[in-house]
C-alpha cells in the first residue's frame, strides 16, 4: 500500500456502525449497507468468497476466516458470524473449488474443508509454498480467483515494499491445480488486489512508491515486466521459462520512453492520479452481473484503501495493450476499502481495514454491501481514444446543446517520473484544445476533437457543463484516461 502518506488522515467521515450509511447523493443510485461489527471479532476483511450454501466467507488479516449467514439479506444487522478457521497468516485471497476452500496466506496456498459437518474447517493441506518470507511486515501475498485453466495467481509484495530479499518477492506466480509454480511476471512493488476482466485477463493494483509515480492498474501479461526492477535477481532461478532478464530502466525517465527501449516492459493500463482518485489502490472485481449492478456491464471496479472508495474503470486495447480510463464511483465505506466481491444478485460486497495505513472511513474494520437501487445515474459510460481525440458515451441521452459546446469540457494532461525515488509529482503538463465536438444522432455519445494529444500522459477531462436530456448534471464529471498509445484509426 501507499504507506508514507496514509498515516495522516486528511478527512474523517462518520457513519453509523451498521444499517444504511449516512445519506449521500450517490445513495439515490447505489445504497450502502453496513454489517454489524463487534469487539470480539476483528474482521479486517482481506478476502471474500461465497460458499455453495450461500454463506459468505470473510478472511481476515489476523488469520481467521468467518462465515456470514444470509449475507444478501435486506437487513444486514441480522447477520450471524461464525468462526470457520483460525491460525492462518494474513489471508489476502479466497477461492472456492469443490470440495475445498482455497486461501492465499502470506507463506503458501492452502486448501481446507469441513469433513465432520460442524461448521469448522478440520482438514488443511498445503497446495504450494513456492515462495519465501522473512518476517517483514510488508511481505503481502494477494491471491486471485481461479482462472480459466484452474490456476490461482499470486502477487508478492517486495520485502519492505522496496527490495527483494527472499525468493520471488516482487513477482506474480501462477499456482496450478497440482501445486506447480509458474513464474509469470516480474516488476511488482506493493500490490493491493488482483482480479480478472470479462475476457479472463488478469490485472493487479500496485501502489505509489519507487518506480511507481502513482497507484495504477496493471495487466499481468505473462512474460512481462511491470515496472519495479527490485526482483530481477530471481530470473536466475526460473530456468528461462519467463524469458530473459530485462534491461534496467533509467531512473528519472518516463514510462513510455522506457517501454520503447525495454520490450518486456508492459506499461500500466490505468493510472489513478494521486489524491484526485485515491492513494492506495486495492481490490478488483469485474461486473459480470448482466445488468443487476446497473449500466456498467464488464467494467472493472477497484477499491482505494486510504480514501475508502470504489472507483470505476473502462478498458480498451490499443496496439495489443490495455489502456483506459478511471472514474469516481462510490465513497463512504466504513473503513479502508481492501477486498471486493460481486454477489449472485449483482450487489458488491466490500471489506475494509485501516490498520497500519489509516483511512477516511472512520471504523477500524468493516464489511459493507453496495446495492443498485434500479435508478440509472447520468454518467460518462465509456471514454475511448481516437487518433484525433476521444469518444464519450453516456448512460442516458444527452442535451445536444450543452454536449456540443466545447466550453462544457476542460482537458489537461500530465505524466509521472519513472524513477527509483518514491513516487512522483505530476510532470510535463500540457493543455490541449478541444477544437470541435460532434454529437451523435442518437444523443448517446460525443466525439471530442483534440489538438495535440500527448502519448504517455493522463488526459484529465472535466465535463461540468454537459447536461442530460432531462437537464441533469453528471453525477461524476471527472475522467482520467491513460493514453499510452494513440490509435492509428
Amino acid at each position: 500500500m501507499k504507506y508514507a502518506a496514509c498515516w495522516l488522515l486528511l478527512l474523517v467521515t462518520t457513519a453509523p456502525a451498521f444499517g444504511q450509511a449516512k445519506a449521500d447523493p450517490e445513495d439515490e443510485y447505489y445504497r450502502l449497507l453496513r454489517f454489524p461489527m463487534n469487539e470480539q471479532m476483528v474482521l479486517e476483511a482481506g478476502a471474500l468468497e461465497l460458499m455453495p450454501d450461500g454463506k459468505l466467507a470473510v478472511a481476515t488479516r489476523r488469520g481467521d476466516i468467518y462465515l456470514v449467514d444470509e449475507p444478501l439479506a435486506e437487513d444486514p444487522t441480522s447477520a450471524n458470524f461464525s468462526l470457520y478457521a483460525s491460525g492462518l497468516h494474513e489471508v489476502l485471497g479466497l477461492a472456492w473449488r469443490a470440495p475445498w476452500l482455497y486461501c492465499v496466506q502470506r507463506g503458501e496456498v492452502t486448501r481446507m474443508k469441513d469433513e465432520d459437518g460442524d461448521g469448522r474447517a478440520d482438514l488443511f493441506e498445503t497446495v504450494s509454498d513456492g515462495w519465501e518470507i522473512n518476517g517483514d511486515y510488508h511481505e503481502y501475498a494477494f491471491g486471485s480467483k481461479f482462472d480459466r485453466d484452474g490456476n490461482l495467481w499470486v502477487t508478492l509484495c517486495l520485502t519492505g515494499s522496496f527490495s527483494s530479499e527472499v525468493k520471488y518477492r516482487g513477482w506474480c506466480l501462477r499456482i496450478t491445480p497440482d501445486g506447480k509454480v509458474i513464474p509469470t511476471c516480474s516488476g511488482i512493488r506493493s500490490p493491493g488486489g488482483v482480479g480478472m476482466n470479462d475476457r479472463g485477463d488478469m490485472f493487479y493494483t500496485d501502489n505509489q512508491g519507487p518506480w511507481n509515480g502513482t497507484s495504477a492498474l496493471k495487466w499481468l501479461r505473462p512474460g512481462k515486466f511491470v515496472g519495479h526492477p527490485g526482483g530481477f535477481r530471481w530470473y536466475d532461478v526460473t530456468d528461462g521459462a519467463i524469458g530473459p532478464r530485462p534491461r534496467e530502466p533509467q531512473s528519472g525517465s518516463r514510462m513510455m520512453v522506457e517501454a520503447k527501449k525495454i520490450p518486456e516492459l508492459e506499461p500500466p493500463a490505468v493510472y489513478f492520479p494521486y489524491n484526485k482518485m485515491g492513494q492506495s489502490a486495492s481490490g478488483i472485481v469485474c461486473d459480470l452481473s448482466d445488468g443487476k449492478f446497473g449500466p456498467f456491464a464488464n467494467q472493472l471496479f477497484v477499491g482505494d484503501q486510504t480514501h475508502s472508495t470504489v472507483m470505476r474503470v473502462f478498458l480498451e486495447q490499443v496496439d495489443g495493450h490495455y489502456q483506459g480510463v478511471c472514474f469516481p464511483f462510490r465513497k463512504g465505506f466504513g473503513s479502508g476499502t481492501l477486498s471486493l466481491l460481486q454477489a449472485s444478485d449483482g450487489s458488491l460486497l466490500v471489506g475494509g481495514t485501516n490498520r497500519g495505513w489509516g483511512s477516511r472511513g472512520s471504523q477500524p474494520y468493516s464489511l459493507d454491501r453496495l446495492v443498485w437501487t434500479g435508478k440509472k445515474p447520468f454518467e460518462i459510460h465509456e471514454m475511448r481514444a481516437k487518433p484525433d481525440g476521444f469518444e464519450l458515451t453516456f448512460t442516458e441521452p444527452i442535451d445536444p446543446k450543452t454536449a456540443a459546446d466545447p466550453k462544457s469540457y476542460s482537458l489537461n494532461t500530465y505524466t509521472y517520473l519513472y524513477q527509483a525515488a518514491y513516487g512522483s509529482p505530476e510532470v510535463d503538463p500540457t493543455t490541449p484544445t478541444i477544437t470541435k465536438v460532434n454529437v451523435a444522432a442518437d444523443g448517446r455519445s460525443v466525439r471530442l476533437f483534440v489538438d495535440k494529444l500527448q502519448e504517455g500522459h493522463v488526459h484529465e477531462l472535466a465535463a461540468e457543463g454537459i447536461r442530460s436530456a432531462t437537464g441533469q448534471p453528471l453525477l461524476h464529471a471527472q475522467a482520467y484516461y491513460t493514453l499510452n498509445y494513440i490509435p492509428k484509426q
